[in-house]
């Protein structure tokens, strides 16, 4: 990969301060691009990333919200644009399981939050950012979707995979609306990534450790695996890649 594709670029990572959107601003701040990092709690990380990429001679800065909520989506983008000056590449990391209930416990309230949080976040967040990146005359979004969203996930997570099954789709309707504007969308499925707050919370180490036994490549996948693939993607701005998923599990599922 050519390292200087990235250099100079402008892009926001949504929820960029915790788990594997930590290792994707990080990743990105190496390659020597601009860097509008969007928290919902975590504010020190958040911080510490932006003095990392301003100690390096790059612009960031560091921006809080619950994207559930359309003003605050507006208001990312915004300032976001107003420190960076324009946007390049779109990352949209954010999303939670929540909690796992099976359909007899789902409230209509925990779906309708559940959904919020995966999709219609994201939606709120790219209608901002597209005519930002139309911009550009090449220009990426990279949507985190999730091997839940192919295979339907674990038991529980019945509302969290159809969301992120609905970003598969939306990525690939998505790449068609906005391929004549110059902008790619692709996404990525990452399997089983450990060491991120979403396993700590919602994962216990059995089923941890009886789904890392099914893994063909006989270990988990961490962060850095989910950051250096979106990276690929991302840089790609100038690519044939368009309306792809690109599947992150060491082989536990592939089509």
């Amino acid at each position: 990969m050519n390292n200087n594709k990235l250099a100079g670029k402008n892009i926001l990572i949504t929820a960029g301060a915790q788990g594997i959107g930590e290792s994707i601003t990080k990743h990105f701040i190496d390659r020597g691009a601009n860097v509008a990092i969007h928290y919902f709690s975590s504010a020190d990380t958040a911080k510490q990333l932006m003095a990392y990429a301003i100690s390096k001679g790059q612009k960031a800065v560091a921006i809080n919200g619950d994207l559930t909520n359309e003003a605050d989506a507006n208001s990312l983008l915004e300032k976001a644009i107003e420190a960076l000056g324009g946007l390049d590449i779109l990352i949209n990391n954010a999303g939670s399981l929540v909690a796992r209930k099976k359909l007899n416990n789902i409230d209509t309230e925990f779906w309708h939050k559940v959904m919020d949080i995966n999709l219609t976040s994201m939606m709120f967040v790219t209608r901002a950012a597209a005519p930002h990146l139309a911009k550009n005359k090449n220009s990426s979004i990279v949507n985190l979707a999730s091997l839940a969203g192919r295979k339907g996930g674990h038991a529980g997570s019945l509302a969290y995979a159809t969301s992120k099954g609905a970003i598969l789709t939306f990525t690939r309707a998505l790449s068609t609306e906005l391929g004549p504007q110059g902008t790619r969308v692709n996404a990525v499925a990452p399997g089983l990534i450990l060491g991120t707050l979403f396993h700590n919370t919602h994962t216990t180490k059995a089923s941890a450790d009886a789904t890392t036994a099914g893994i063909p490549i006989q270990r988990a996948g961490n962060a850095a695996d989910v950051a250096r693939a979106v990276l690929y993607l991302a840089s790609e701005y100038d690519g044939f890649i368009t309306g792809a998923t690109l599947d992150i599990n060491g082989g536990v599922y592939n089509m």
